[in-house]
Formats: C-alpha cells, structure tokens, sequence
C-alpha cells in the first residue's frame, strides 16, 4: 500500500514539512560521502526556514497542552490501556518541558553562525557551492566523515525539541481516524463535507494501481481524482475504477 496524506490547514503542512526534512537529515546523516553530507545541511537549512514561522514553538505547546488533558480525561476508561496512557502522557510531559525550556527563536545558533549563512545563501545559486565559491566550506568537507556528522549533529541539535513535539502531535493526528474503504468511480470520487470538521486526510491504495490521487477540499465538499503518470508525460485522467482508504484526522 501506499500512502498519501493531504493537510487540511497550514499548521499541519508546516509539521509534515518538518518531519521529511528531519527525516531526510537523518537518513544523510548516517552515510559518510562529503556529497551525502552535503545533503544533508542543505537540508538542515530547509528546517531552519520551517522552524523560523513565529507561532511554531507556542502552538506545539498549546497542542500538547490540550492533549494532555483530553488523555488524561481517559483515564477510567476500561477499553484504554493505563501502561500505553502512561507513556504517552510520560512523552507529553517530557517534550513540552523541553520545548519550553528552548529559549529564543529556534535556530538562531545557526542564524548567528556567519560561516554557515555564507553558504546557506549560496546554496541558493545554481552551482554556487563551488570550491573556488566557498573554499572554507570544500576544506570542510574534505575532513573525516565522523568530524563532519559530529558538526552536522551540533547543528541539528537546536531543532530536537521541536522534533519530539511533532512527533508526538503527529501520530496522534494519525492515530484519531478510522479507515473506509471506498471506490473512485472512473477513477473519481467526490464527498459532501456535511459539517465533518479535519485537519488532514490520509489516503492508501494498492501499489498494483498505476495512479495518484489529486485532491481538492474546503469545508464543503472533497474531491479526488486518480490519474496516471506514463513516461513523464502529463496526468492521465483514469477511466477505470480504484479502490482506496480514506481517514479523515483530526485533533
């Protein structure tokens, strides 16, 4: 199966934002080429711009606020495990304590970094990470891999608190709905909101179908329509019927 999830509101597209370039560091992080590495801070300058949205910091701390207290309200609950409420609620209390203590806007060791600002607006340009562009910066990446991803790790580092609340906020988004199946009549569906209040949709189909899902939604009414990339040439509307889930999540 694979999986396509749709953000409803901005705040949910800032947070998807952030978790795949996190992920992405991650995955660059752990290699050891000076190209991979590369990567890798391009990367980390991506997050520095998500991360730089003003109300970020404050609306991960009312979230996981609100969250709190809607868990702890089921506590009683007898078809709720009280180990697996226990560790949710350990982790809420341990990331919004971190995120609190983060001082000042997220990011700003690197903003004050001048060295990594030089090449954080070179990379900007077309090619202009050449070596005769920034040489300090090819002397870098010509030292040992492990000296490169302890600096890569340093420079990450800022951004960990923000890291745990998303994560947080972001499986329990995904965890809030329930799976229908559905069919997309000649490859098109379409859904009266009728009222339904969500934050983002999750859409999973069979890898066997050659299709994507193109969505389009308000608070009135959804749409989805399949089509089918052949060769790099444009979309195919898809003619034929495909079967698919749908979740609407929300907080």
């Amino acid at each position: 199966m694979i999986s396509y999830e749709y953000p409803l509101s901005e705040r949910v597209r800032t947070l998807l934002r952030f978790e795949d370039l996190y992920e992405r560091v991650e995955y660059f992080l752990a290699k050891s080429d000076a190209e991979e590495h590369h990567s890798a801070l391009v990367s980390i300058f991506e997050i520095l711009e998500v991360a730089s949205r003003a109300d970020l910091k404050s609306d991960l701390l009312q979230e996981l606020e609100r969250q709190k207290h809607t868990l702890e309200s089921l506590r009683d609950n007898p078809d709720i495990s009280e180990a697996a409420l226990d560790d949710i609620l350990w982790k809420i209390d341990q990331a919004s304590s971190r995120l609190f203590q983060t001082s000042g806007k997220v990011g700003q060791e690197l903003r004050e970094n001048d060295w990594l600002m030089s090449i954080k607006q070179r990379t900007s340009i077309p090619g202009g990470v050449c070596e005769f562009d920034l040489p300090s910066y090819h002397f870098w990446l010509q030292q040992n891999s492990d000296q490169r991803r302890h600096d890569l790790s340093q420079w990450l580092a800022p951004f960990q608190s923000i890291r745990e609340a998303i994560v947080i906020v972001l499986r329990l988004l995904r965890e809030s709905g329930k799976n229908t199946t559905l069919i997309a009549h000649q490859g098109v569906y379409q859904q009266m909101m009728a009222g339904r209040v969500a934050q983002m949709l999750r859409i999973r189909l069979s890898r066997n179908y050659q299709c994507v899902p193109e969505i389009s939604a308000n608070k009135y009414a959804l749409n989805i329509r399949f089509t089918s990339h052949e060769g790099g040439q444009r979309p195919k509307p898809v003619e034929t019927d495909v079967e698919f889930d749908l979740t609407f999540c929300n907080l």
